[in-house]
């Protein structure tokens, strides 16, 4: 049980990084953008959120440092960095109309190599490793939750010994949910990704719910990045620890079928899956297989909802297409 509990508790841990992503990439494809620089943009999350603490403990000092006050700035960081490098591909993308596989695949490039050469020129300048102080890697890695409710047997651990960011994400989802399927603006949205062509001649402005569903959602996804940086990598900048998590967050949303509740489970199982080579070893089966049973268990979904025919588990029927009005 002492392990199962362990497990779960560590797949939330790493789960709550792939659920800032999903979420942000969610809301950028229901508008009918396929935007697959989320592994750049949550390179970039990370150096700017980790740099946000950074510099602003650096300038008020350690012990006048508040935590709340420092992720607060480590979230606004790293979602205005994101938002900067979606807002580039949504320039691109929707404005001058570029191929959306591309612009993305060049923003992942794009965005790994500012992250890493943000987080290097940190390193650099500090001469030495760019880390927070220990009283602000407590603010970072410790429950909000009181200890009567973290105490509870079994259940404790599992719902209430966590970050305050599993929370952020667990309403972030709960929002998103209700936004996309109970709001007016939430069935605009949805319209503009299935029917770019209908939406526009209903008067919704396509350009507008494109341009902000992508920046909103890669601000979201960036701060993924950033709550890595600062949970698992103990608050220390370490740039390989973040390689291939978009990637795995991109996969997510397929899994996800594209609905913000289904990501919380979702990202819970991605990250016991992802972890479980450290937690429950069996000798001969190598790291490597452990590591390919997310994207296994997509391709099985994704085989599975074509086979099935459903219209709830397809993607938005315009993603990654770009809309020309005059062909309307």
């Amino acid at each position: 049980m002492s392990t199962l509990i362990a497990l779960i508790v560590a797949a939330v841990t790493f789960g709550t990084v792939l659920m800032f992503g999903t979420l942000g990439e969610v809301l950028t494809e229901r508008s009918g953008n396929m935007n697959l620089g989320v592994e750049g943009i949550m390179y970039m999350g990370g150096a700017f959120g980790l740099a946000g603490a950074f510099y602003y403990e650096k300038l008020v000092g350690p012990a006048a440092s508040s935590g709340p006050i420092a992720i607060i700035i480590a979230i606004l960081s790293a979602f205005l960095a994101g938002a900067a490098a979606s807002a580039i591909y949504s320039f691109l993308t929707i404005t001058l109309r570029a191929n959306q596989n591309v612009t993305g695949l060049a923003l992942s490039i794009f965005g790994t190599g500012v992250g890493q050469f943000t987080g290097e020129f940190m390193r650099v300048s500090e001469g030495g490793f760019v880390a927070l102080s220990n009283n602000l890697k407590g603010a970072f890695s410790q429950s909000i939750m009181p200890s009567f409710l973290r105490n509870i047997p079994i259940i404790g651990k599992m719902l209430f010994d966590h970050t305050v960011f599993f929370y952020i994400a667990v309403a972030l989802a709960v929002g998103m949910h209700f936004f996309l399927f109970k709001s007016k603006r939430g069935m605009y949205l949805r319209a503009v990704g299935e029917s770019p062509s209908t939406a526009d001649a209903a008067g919704i402005n396509i350009s507008r719910y494109k341009y902000l569903a992508t920046i909103i959602g890669g601000g979201i996804s960036a701060i993924g990045g950033m709550v890595y940086i600062t949970t698992t990598a103990g608050c220390v900048w370490n740039h390989e620890g973040l390689s291939g998590v978009g990637w795995l967050a991109v996969a997510l949303v397929i899994f996800c079928m594209w609905k913000p509740l289904n990501a919380i489970w979702g990202s819970v199982l991605f990250g016991a899956l992802m972890i479980m080579y450290l937690r429950l070893v069996i000798k001969f089966i190598p790291t490597e297989i452990y590591k390919i049973l997310p994207y296994v268990v997509t391709v099985i979904v994704l085989v599975l909802s074509s086979m099935r025919n459903n219209k709830e588990k397809q993607p938005p029927a315009s993603l990654g297409l770009n809309y020309f009005r005059e062909e309307r």
